[in-house]
């Protein structure tokens, strides 16, 4: 039981119609007041980590027996505003056609922060007698909570006194007394440890978008030096240039940084400019022997200007993991706008760091694998992180334009087909699938992953099978991309394989496969049917800021319409340019529709697209025949997603 807190202020006029709401929606609206329920609802909020000084998303879920109905609910949530802000309160569950909320605007939903004194007052009501109720398992809102640049390392709770009615109620779920809450936990650590930043989410810059939008660098923030807890020891090492080595063009220096070993490779800028001239293709950083132990790169702007030049890349080799980035990814021209365009591209500092993930990440991606069932992590998760340093001040380079490769090496005797998938972490705690491939090696295996951001990043083992596709054409590209969570089954063990698919549906679906989680861009999307609050929402979003659907000329997009293949075939044209898959021109066209014998259906919009698919085989018809304008089926849907990253290389 939470302890009572003491009463706050009253919420001022504009909550006043709300409340009556609330509370009138309790005499109203159909109730079980009064009737013992079998078993509690329960109200989660996620437990989190975040840096000193960024943000974290803490998702707010009720789950309630089959029987109940929520159509309204209350609660006062108190936080330490010493060291915690509520930045804003995200609905996402309205019910019906209601608007999203924002602070004092009268709606089905409604909140209050103050963050002086410390507590944010949600509330909803159905106003529609019971006709949307919250589903038996939804999501109600999402708090984004800000961590203060003073706030010492530690825990915080966001807690609620549930013996105040005025802070905590739910109507249709039998009430306060059997509606149990949990969660709420805040770890804070340090700002820029080099140890944990899970959960947070830096905010990207907008205006430094390049390509449309593609690459970002995030803005500056203060860089906090750790001090070493042992002596740091710096020794001569060899780089290669071209695959040619070059004897003594860097130093390493090893030091124990919060319970870290961490290797540093500072890298001769000049020496290897001078060596290399314009031909450089590729630098090589071998940084072995250091076990579980961070390593750093360390290059200035200046060559990494001369290597974007050339198309170079830059490759930091370690133990446990490889990182290939090209050095046109890192986007130094942005990076220089931040700091302020006269700075010398020598002065700034370019870190490229592969470290074993904190031990709190490790836990929270444990938790999450836990919560997926018949889900094994193997090996230990890995942080890949690229920043650049100037006088002080830090910016993170956290996305970018194309695919950039990094690998996890598996320790020795774990075999890589134990391995479906890999993950990144989510600042809500969940696991979300990246493209990713096993290489079998002599020795060890490792896994590729092919990502736009960087993050922290796992290895899980998730089979899945579905009694209904066992015999089914598709079995194999359903189930394989199941266990790489990008595909999920309609019931127990069931995965309806010719059931045909939605508009938002295929669109989540091929999002999952490629990676993107995330819109690139903070441009919001306008569709005159895509409601604030539905499940689609940040995916309709994430297409959009890709480049992946534009809709409909009525400004509609038509989420839960059965897409048909040219439609679907068009969204996965687009997305071959963003993998890098070539496309059919005018010639090729017509000449690789000409042997169907329906290809006079396929109408102008859809034709080069459809001959696209066509060109990389991801297509390939039935009975000689395209059936453009058939509805796609959910096996259908799969495979033309599996062989499109299997086509890109991706998987």
């Amino acid at each position: 039981m939470f302890q009572r807190k003491k009463k706050r202020p009253r919420i001022r006029k504009t909550m006043s119609g709300l409340i009556a709401l609330t509370l009138l929606s309790s005499l109203v609206l159909p109730s079980v007041a009064g009737a013992e329920p079998m078993e509690p609802s329960r109200v989660q909020f996620t437990d989190v980590s975040v840096q000193a000084g960024q943000s974290v998303h803490v998702p707010v879920t009720l789950k309630q027996p089959d029987y109940s109905a929520v159509t309204a609910y209350n609660m006062q949530i108190d936080y330490d505003s010493s060291v915690l802000e509520i930045v804003r309160i995200t609905p996402k569950y309205v019910g019906g056609n209601f608007p999203s909320i924002v602070e004092n605007n009268e709606s089905n939903f409604h909140y209050k922060i103050d963050n002086k004194a410390g507590w944010v007052r949600i509330i909803w009501a159905d106003l529609t007698a019971g006709e949307h109720p919250v589903p038996v398992e939804q999501q109600l809102f999402d708090i984004e909570v800000r961590a203060k640049n003073n706030a010492a390392p530690g825990t915080k709770k966001l807690t609620v006194n549930r013996e105040d009615a005025e802070h905590w109620s739910f109507t249709n779920v039998d009430y306060e007394n059997y509606t149990e809450l949990s969660g709420g936990t805040i770890t804070i650590t340090a700002a820029n440890s080099g140890g944990d930043n899970s959960g947070s989410t830096p905010t990207p810059n907008p205006g430094n978008s390049s390509g449309g939008g593609g690459g970002s660098v995030s803005p500056t923030s203060p860089v906090l030096t750790p001090v070493p807890s042992t002596p740091a020891v710096t020794k001569g090492v060899d780089i290669y240039v071209n695959g040619q080595k070059q004897e003594q063009s860097a130093t390493a220096t090893t030091s124990t940084v919060n319970n870290q070993v961490t290797t540093t490779v500072h890298v001769d800028n000049d020496k290897v400019i001078n060596q290399i001239g314009s031909g450089l293709r590729t630098l090589l950083l071998p940084i072995t022997g250091t076990g579980k132990g961070a390593v750093v790169g360390e290059l200035n702007g200046k060559l990494v200007k001369t290597m974007e030049g050339s198309n170079a890349e830059v490759v930091i080799q370690t133990d446990s993991g490889t990182y290939t980035l090209p050095a046109n990814q890192i986007q130094v021209d942005q990076v220089l706008n931040q700091f302020g365009s006269t700075v010398p591209l020598e002065d700034i500092t370019i870190q490229i760091a592969i470290s074993p993930s904190a031990t709190s990440k490790q836990t929270a991606i444990q938790a999450a694998a836990d919560k997926l069932q018949n889900t094994t992590v193997v090996a230990t998760p890995v942080d890949f992180e690229v920043k650049a340093i100037w006088n002080g001040q830090q910016v993170n380079v956290d996305r970018f334009n194309s695919y950039v490769e990094r690998s996890i090496t598996l320790p020795e005797g774990v075999d890589g087909s134990k391995i479906t998938t890999g993950v990144v972490l989510q600042p809500d705690g969940s696991l979300l699938h990246v493209p990713t491939k096993v290489i079998k090696g002599n020795v060890q295996d490792s896994a590729i992953i092919n990502s736009l951001t960087n993050s922290t990043y796992a290895l899980i083992y998730h089979p899945a099978t579905f009694s209904d596709v066992s015999s089914h054409w598709s079995r194999d590209d359903v189930q394989d991309l199941a266990s790489r969570l990008i595909v999920q089954g309609t019931g127990a063990n069931v995965f309806a394989p010719d059931r045909s698919i939605t508009r938002a549906e295929f669109t989540a679906v091929l999002l999952r496969g490629l990676g993107l989680h995330s819109p690139r861009s903070t441009e919001a999307a306008s569709f005159t049917d895509v409601k604030n609050g539905s499940w689609y929402e940040d995916e309709v979003q994430t297409a959009v800021s890709y480049g992946l659907i534009s809709g409909y000329a009525d400004d509609s997009f038509r989420p839960n319409s059965e897409i048909s293949r040219a439609e679907a075939l068009t969204i996965v044209s687009r997305a071959m340019k963003l993998v890098g898959l070539a496309q059919a021109d005018a010639s090729e066209t017509t000449s690789l529709l000409s042997t169907y014998s329906d290809s006079a259906k396929v109408q102008a919009w859809a034709a080069e697209p459809v001959a696209s698919a066509i060109k990389q085989e991801l297509v390939q018809g039935a009975d000689g025949k395209l059936m453009s304008d058939a509805d796609i089926s959910r096996a259908q849907s799969a495979a033309i997603v599996k062989r499109l990253l299997a086509k890109a290389g991706l998987i």
